[in-house]
């Protein structure tokens, strides 16, 4: 059949394989489950096999780059594109037969066990956050409608939810106490998850440059450093920030070119991790430009900016020269130094 190429639809535990050959025309169609799956892979000649980046396709490219084969994950945006008339296993695979001859498409790096285990940790810390927050709202809802509103704040509203719980009626406490230790459970976790990061962050090298720019810590560090995996996939500091949706989207024609807000396209956890940590350095340079203190050329910079364009959005344009000094720090392993005025 002269196979050359391989693409896999990637599911649970029904895989649908196109072969193509040079003329990447498809000969051969299999449909097969996860154990017949492997067992195609490791008893055929080596070829380039081509899958969308999406659940378990860093796995599996391990799995057969083990084999001998050269693996090429591919966006899922960008191959839906080729896809025709109906969505189903079998057109999938014809449509990454057709977007692997696109030159323009750049492949997703194979994450490795490492960088896949550090995002896991960042979204367990995620959801264990989300549900402390909606628990602290339940504690808000139940006891404002006994005329004990807490106040503002997720300390202060447990500090005052324990206060509250002796004057509450007696039938009613024992859900307090439920939902207390539920939070102080789940605060207990997130602890955990942080000292674990923290113990990675100590043995990671580019995490520790990375850290050494403002605006970006612990969490900031080590989710960039895994779900961006290498400075040297992005051409520059422009690429990086666009890749994290923090350039503006553009609608041009002709002579007309329209910049309009930015595109929050690739990891969105990455993205609010960086325009939260640029909050905090605005805010810093804005207390420093008050007591008249000395600020570095970054500092004065979105400080003007801010005075120009309001606070939100000056604080997502430093979130995206952020990404940019990340970026060079991080590819030329050089700590940052901010330069003074």
């Amino acid at each position: 059949m002269n196979t050359t190429l391989i693409a896999v639809d990637l599911a649970k535990d029904v895989f649908e394989l196109a072969c193509a050959n040079q003329a990447s025309r498809i000969v051969d169609r299999k449909r097969l489950n996860r154990k017949q799956f492997h067992r195609f892979c490791a008893q055929h000649p080596p070829v380039t096999v081509v899958m969308e980046a999406c659940g378990t396709a860093h796995y599996w490219a391990r799995e057969l780059d083990t084999m001998g084969h050269t693996v090429r994950l591919l966006p899922a945006q960008y191959v839906r594109a080729y896809r025709r008339r109906s969505k189903t296993d079998r057109n999938d695979a014809a449509a990454l037969v057709e977007a692997a001859r696109n030159p323009e498409i750049l492949p997703v790096p194979v994450k490795t066990v490492e960088q896949q285990c550090i995002q896991t940790l960042h979204r367990c810390r995620s959801q264990w956050l989300a549900t402390r927050t909606a628990r602290i709202n339940v504690l808000r809802g139940l006891l404002r409608e006994l005329g004990h509103p807490l106040p503002l704040g997720a300390r202060a509203a447990i500090t005052g939810a324990r206060a509250c719980r002796e004057v509450v009626p007696t039938v009613l406490q024992p859900a307090i106490d439920a939902l207390l230790d539920e939070i102080a459970t789940l605060e207990t976790r997130m602890a955990d998850i942080e000292a674990a990061l923290a113990r990675h962050a100590r043995d990671s090298e580019p995490v520790q440059q990375l850290l050494s720019v403002p605006g970006i810590g612990l969490l900031t560090a080590t989710a960039l450093a895994a779900s961006a995996g290498s400075p040297g996939y992005f051409r520059n500091g422009r690429h990086l920030a666009g890749w994290l949706g923090l350039t503006p989207k553009e609608y041009s024609s002709g002579s007309r070119r329209l910049l309009g807000s930015i595109s929050k396209r690739g990891d969105g956890y990455v993205r609010m991790l960086l325009i939260h940590g640029a909050r905090a350095v605005l805010n810093r340079a804005k207390q420093l430009h008050r007591a008249g203190q000395s600020l570095s050329r970054p500092q004065q910079w979105v400080v003007r900016l801010e005075q120009r364009v309001g606070h939100n959005k000056a604080a997502v344009a430093l979130a995206n020269k952020l990404a940019r000094i990340a970026w060079a720090v991080w590819l030329r392993s050089t700590p940052y130094q901010a330069t003074p005025i």
